[in-house]
């Protein structure tokens, strides 16, 4: 089966068909569902657990690597379902996701039966996303990884994270009030990377070793989003907040939650785990 890369007249024309059917609106959650799936890396570590708070300081630097070394976990598989509620209206779906890396994803919706087999594929920097009911595969271009994902709260960028906190932002501990609970941290954009967002704030948990929540600000310095992880739990000896919740500023009324059911680390996967075949497998 062949792939199409999208243009952006033939993306138009397929969200418009793509409204009739109410399947867009799946793949939006999905690819949602991608970019949450690479920011659980946050939680995903392969060592002992360290020590980041030494004589009341907190590790910087040491934080820092702790994370970026999180997108590097050799490999895991987590069931999950995903919450998106609006004013009118919700709706969730179930999700198998399979990722290796910081490099690799797929996820697979399995329910409810009208959305079952709509998927997503990262490889690198490469985005594809299938749609079984019209049986096509279509890649995101390059182009268009700033640009809103197909009419929802995130970019395409966001999806393959591309972006480094070592390497695109500067850090430093913010000073915090007496009775803060916790570590916020200011990641600001260095001058010449090119995004949305002209910083983020993240705020950790005591120890270091638990993201709480992150604000993220766009290039007007304007609040444009809060991410939130609750309810930590330890799986397989690590610490996993396994409820995250979106919500957009100035939307009121929208959210979008996903909660992780199970989750299994260091498995072997078939090495066509994150093919096209494996994406356009009939389910």
């Amino acid at each position: 089966m062949g792939v199409a890369l999208a243009t952006l007249r033939d993306i138009q024309r397929i969200e418009g068909f793509m409204q009739k059917t109410s399947i867009w609106n799946r793949v939006v959650c999905l690819s949602w569902l991608s970019f949450v799936a690479i920011m659980l890396s946050f939680c995903l570590d392969g060592r002992a657990e360290e020590d980041f708070v030494r004589d009341g300081q907190l590790d910087l630097e040491a934080v820092v690597k702790h994370f970026e070394d999180l997108y590097r976990s050799n490999s895991s598989i987590a069931e999950a379902e995903l919450i998106v509620t609006r004013p009118r209206r919700a709706r969730s779906m179930k999700m198998k996701i399979w990722t290796e890396g910081e490099e690799k994803s797929l996820i697979v919706i399995e329910a409810p039966v009208r959305d079952k087999g709509t998927a997503t594929l990262k490889v690198d920097k490469n985005l594809w996303n299938y749609m079984p009911r019209i049986k096509r595969t279509i890649r995101i271009p390059p182009s268009m990884m700033l640009a809103s994902w197909m009419g929802s709260d995130f970019t395409n960028d966001d999806l393959v994270r591309e972006s480094s906190f070592s390497r695109d932002y500067t850090y430093e501990v913010m000073e915090q009030a007496p009775d803060a609970k916790g570590w916020r941290v200011r990641f600001t954009a260095k001058p010449d990377v090119v995004g949305l967002w002209n910083r983020f704030e993240l705020l950790l948990s005591e120890d270091g070793d638990v993201p709480i929540e992150a604000q993220f600000f766009d290039r007007k310095d304007r609040l444009a989003r809060t991410l939130y992880w609750t309810e930590v739990k330890v799986w397989e000896e690590r610490k996993i907040p396994t409820h995250l919740t979106l919500l957009p500023e100035g939307e009121e009324g929208n959210k979008t939650e996903m909660i992780y059911h199970s989750l299994h680390f260091d498995v072997n996967l078939p090495k066509d785990t994150f093919s096209l075949s494996r994406l356009e497998q009939k389910r």
